[in-house]
Protein backbone atom coordinates (compact mmCIF):
# COMPACT_ATOMS: atom_id res chain seq x y z
CA UNK A 1 0.00 0.00 0.00
CA UNK A 2 1.16 3.27 -0.86
CA UNK A 3 0.41 6.36 1.01
CA UNK A 4 -2.03 8.34 -0.31
CA UNK A 5 -3.03 10.40 3.04
CA UNK A 6 -1.45 14.27 3.35
CA UNK A 7 -0.85 15.42 7.31
CA UNK A 8 -3.97 18.14 6.68
CA UNK A 9 -6.14 15.78 5.50
CA UNK A 10 -5.05 13.50 8.54
CA UNK A 11 -5.82 16.47 10.82
CA UNK A 12 -9.57 16.52 9.45
CA UNK A 13 -9.92 12.71 9.80
CA UNK A 14 -9.05 13.20 13.41
CA UNK A 15 -10.92 15.78 14.06
CA UNK A 16 -14.28 14.50 12.47
CA UNK A 17 -13.61 11.53 14.63
CA UNK A 18 -13.13 13.27 18.11
CA UNK A 19 -16.30 15.23 17.16
CA UNK A 20 -18.46 12.19 16.83
CA UNK A 21 -17.21 10.64 19.56
CA UNK A 22 -18.28 14.34 21.71
CA UNK A 23 -21.43 13.55 20.05
CA UNK A 24 -21.77 10.41 21.09
CA UNK A 25 -20.58 10.48 24.57
CA UNK A 26 -23.19 13.95 25.22
CA UNK A 27 -25.82 11.81 23.54
CA UNK A 28 -26.74 14.60 20.48
CA UNK A 29 -26.49 11.66 18.88
CA UNK A 30 -28.04 8.04 19.39
CA UNK A 31 -29.60 4.84 18.01
CA UNK A 32 -28.23 3.89 14.37
CA UNK A 33 -26.91 7.19 13.43
CA UNK A 34 -24.53 6.82 16.27
CA UNK A 35 -23.90 3.26 15.37
CA UNK A 36 -23.15 4.43 11.63
CA UNK A 37 -21.21 7.90 12.29
CA UNK A 38 -18.80 5.72 15.40
CA UNK A 39 -17.69 3.26 12.08
CA UNK A 40 -17.35 5.74 10.01
CA UNK A 41 -15.00 7.34 12.88
CA UNK A 42 -13.44 4.22 13.14
CA UNK A 43 -12.31 4.60 9.34
CA UNK A 44 -10.83 7.84 9.14
CA UNK A 45 -8.57 6.93 11.90
CA UNK A 46 -7.47 3.41 10.70
CA UNK A 47 -6.97 5.95 7.29
CA UNK A 48 -4.98 8.05 9.51
CA UNK A 49 -2.76 4.81 11.13
CA UNK A 50 -2.15 3.46 7.72
CA UNK A 51 -1.80 6.23 5.75
CA UNK A 52 -3.94 4.90 3.47
CA UNK A 53 -7.33 5.30 1.89
CA UNK A 54 -9.04 2.86 -0.07
CA UNK A 55 -10.74 5.29 -1.92
CA UNK A 56 -8.63 7.88 -2.71
CA UNK A 57 -6.58 4.60 -4.61
CA UNK A 58 -9.79 4.16 -6.45
CA UNK A 59 -9.84 7.54 -7.75
CA UNK A 60 -6.54 8.12 -7.63
CA UNK A 61 -6.41 10.72 -5.01
CA UNK A 62 -3.18 11.56 -3.33
CA UNK A 63 -2.69 14.14 -0.72
CA UNK A 64 0.41 13.46 0.81
CA UNK A 65 3.75 15.27 -0.24
CA UNK A 66 6.36 12.64 -0.30
CA UNK A 67 6.29 9.80 -2.82
CA UNK A 68 7.08 6.14 -2.05
CA UNK A 69 10.52 5.12 -3.52
CA UNK A 70 9.62 1.63 -4.50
Amino acid sequence: MKKNVGNADKLVRILIAIAVVILYYTNVITGMLAIVLMAVGIVLLLTVLFNFCPLYAIFGIKTCKIQDKK
